[in-house]
């Protein structure tokens, strides 16, 4: 008899797919909308304030929840629904802060669904893409400052798994560490960390609303001062679909690491094909 899954975090609904549990999802969050066809999954949340509803996980009656402990819903509120069921489900909570941690997510989701062997075979690709990306870096030259906005209004900048994978990338990300959480951060450092090249990613926005956030940054003070704007370089400014790429950490993710070798190393034929990105 097949796992009954419920997953209240989109990455980690990518992560089931990817192991081969589509056929296991009973329950989603709300903004678990990839891959497209989930639409017949009952939803769990609705809107911005996540509430959990409560009786339709109940009435799910799922063997494996998959969440985080900063996911879209209150961690203590899942345990405590999930204490309350006839038979309580297992609890899979994930926190990766590296690309490492997300291939070892990986395989925790394949073995707590049952699907390890499928898991196994998924991260050896993963890894194989990103160990091949890294053989394009060159680690002896110097790369460029890149500042990574997770958000432009207040401005921060990216933090977890993203400091790391630009570095490995072959390029420098000061204001923040790799593994730290993403973090507000002054104009005034903004300024001294002389960005050569600017990431516009805002968590959860897509595209369109992306040049939106774009253009009120060009209408900034600041924003001309920077010597990714000032050197007036072909593609130094680079708007991404927050919603989807960067912000989940699941498979994707390697392509978005795929698209960082390619964009700072000037290699275009390694990006993905239809990687959702736009230049200025």
């Amino acid at each position: 008899m097949n796992m009954r899954v419920v997953s209240l975090l989109p990455s980690a609904t990518e992560l089931l797919i990817e192991v081969g549990g589509s056929d296991l999802l009973v329950g989603r969050s709300h903004a678990c909308d990839l891959p497209r066809d989930l639409t017949h999954v009952p939803m769990l949340t609705r809107g911005n304030l996540c509430e959990l509803d409560e009786s339709l996980l109940a009435e799910l009656a799922p063997d494996v929840i998959l969440t985080q402990d900063l996911g879209l819903v209150d961690a203590k509120t899942v345990a405590r629904v999930a204490a309350s069921l006839r038979n309580p489900p297992r609890i899979v909570s994930l926190d990766p802060k590296s690309i490492f941690d997300v291939f070892d997510d990986l395989l925790r989701v394949g073995e707590a669904v049952g699907r390890a062997a499928e898991a196994e075979r998924s991260m050896v690709t993963l890894r194989a893409r990103y160990w091949s990306a890294i053989d394009f870096v060159n680690p002896f030259v110097p790369g460029p400052e890149v500042l990574f906005l997770e958000a432009t209004d207040p401005v921060c900048v990216a933090g977890h798994w993203t400091p790391s994978l630009i570095e490995a990338a072959g390029a420098r990300h000061s204001l923040n560490a790799a593994g730290a959480p993403s973090r507000r951060v002054d104009i005034e450092d903004i300024l001294a960390a002389a960005p050569d090249r600017v990431v516009i990613c805002p968590t959860g926005l897509d595209l369109a609303r992306v040049r939106e956030e774009c253009s009120a940054l060009e209408r900034t003070r600041w924003w001309p001062l920077l010597p990714a704007v000032m050197d007036a370089k072909p593609r130094s400014i680079a708007l991404i679909d927050g919603k989807h790429m960067f912000n989940r950490p699941g498979p994707r993710l390697v392509d978005a690491f795929e698209w960082l070798v390619a964009w700072i190393n000037g290699l275009d034929e390694l990006a993905p094909q239809g990687f959702p990105v736009e230049y200025r």
